[in-house]
């Protein structure tokens, strides 16, 4: 089977995603020949992507979610402003994304929640076959339950989520927990798609608290909290182009730029971990037993926060109280062992959902019982 990935290049998530994904069709006799990243002038794409993956790279015009002036949470006005300006450079993209998968000879696209390859198969209805996958599917599911937000946001979230999906065979929504899968609009829920290397970490308890942040504005908020707690050592990465890889402010606060496998090394070795709540890094602290502050950018991380502290893996704040966090850890955190368990069965589940697509247009049932000590090629 060959396969080609087209992915949306905002944020760590679908970028390792797509490292995890490229890994596992290998492994099961499968190449990916291609992958397509969307770009915007605001993002750039990490370095630890074009290391890590083998299949060749190229780039294209993506639309993209802009920041407010604090450069904290999703600013949507100004979103729309940016996006609208840039409209020809987006049909441009569509019609080369459809002159790849028409040319690239892959017998399935997986898509990485980019909405242009949606609207590919809206205008232009490829012969090809599509996967989308994401935990933003699960938004989709009629047993997911939303956080009390503005009701207008997640009608656009759920909207934005489906028109990235048009034309796909299957949604694969990636998830903390099992569900069922939804028949009615074929999205069927699996478990998040980890990176080989943080299966292998072992964890161990340091003095310092880890932490990510999508926009760096948030760096203001950190660096308060600091001040006033200057005795707890901080490692925050970031994604800020004028700084240098490392930013030392001084004995106890660190900055640095996205290194994956520097973010993952600080990950397992951390006394606990804040982030704006992107569904891969909470995964991944969820995995090594990491309590969570999470600080939601924008709605979409606003459910993956409330999800996740439903599953008792950490708590929601609007600033980086990392005061809370380290009362939490102490006093409420108990580490989820059968979320290894779900995990483990990931590849199996993936490659059978891809698998059952090219050969029946769609993925057979799954009724597995949990845990699941019996799922080929566990890894725990």
């Amino acid at each position: 089977m060959k396969v080609i990935f087209i992915v949306q290049g905002e944020g760590r998530g679908h970028l390792t995603q797509a490292i995890s994904m490229e890994d596992m069709l290998r492994r099961n006799g499968h190449e990916v020949v291609e992958v397509l990243v969307g770009k915007s002038n605001s993002r750039r794409l990490p370095g630890f992507f074009n290391r890590s993956i083998h299949a060749p790279v190229k780039r294209f015009y993506s639309p993209n979610f802009l920041p407010t002036p604090t450069n904290k949470r999703v600013g949507l006005t100004r979103s729309l402003g940016y996006n609208a300006l840039h409209l020809p450079a987006y049909l441009r993209s569509i019609l080369f994304l459809r002159e790849r998968i028409e040319n690239s000879g892959a017998d399935l696209v997986v898509n990485f929640y980019e909405l242009l390859t949606g609207l590919t198969y809206l205008m232009f209805r490829p012969s090809v076959k599509q996967v989308s996958i994401g935990h933003q599917y699960l938004f989709l599911h009629s047993e997911f339950d939303f956080p009390k937000k503005n009701k207008v946001s997640l009608m656009m979230l759920r909207l934005f989520t489906r028109l990235t999906c048009i034309g796909a065979n299957e949604r694969l929504a990636l998830s903390f927990r099992q569900m069922n899968k939804n028949k009615e609009n074929r999205t069927r829920v699996v478990p998040p798609l980890l990176r080989r290397e943080i299966l292998n970490y072992e964890a161990s308890e340091g003095d310092y608290i880890h932490g990510y942040m999508v926009n760096a504005g948030f760096g203001e908020s950190v660096a308060a909290w600091h001040e006033r707690h200057v005795d707890v050592p901080l490692h925050f990465f970031w994604d800020k182009p004028d700084e240098e890889d490392v930013t030392q402010v001084d004995d106890t606060l660190t900055f640095h730029q996205l290194d994956d496998m520097k973010f993952l090394k600080y990950m397992a070795g951390c006394r606990a971990y804040a982030s704006t709540a992107g569904f891969e890094s909470v995964c991944e602290a969820m995995y090594l037993g990491k309590p969570l502050l999470m600080v939601p950018a924008h709605i979409e991380q606003d459910c993956n926060a409330h999800d996740a502290a439903r599953c008792g893996a950490g708590v929601v704040a609007e600033e980086f109280e990392l005061d809370r966090l380290l009362d939490f850890a102490i006093k409420d955190y108990a580490p989820d062992k059968e979320f290894k368990y779900w995990v483990g069965s990931s590849e199996w589940r993936i490659m059978r959902a891809l698998e059952g697509v090219m050969e029946n247009g769609y993925s057979p049932e799954d009724n597995l019982p949990f845990p699941y000590y019996n799922a080929p090629d566990m890894a725990i």
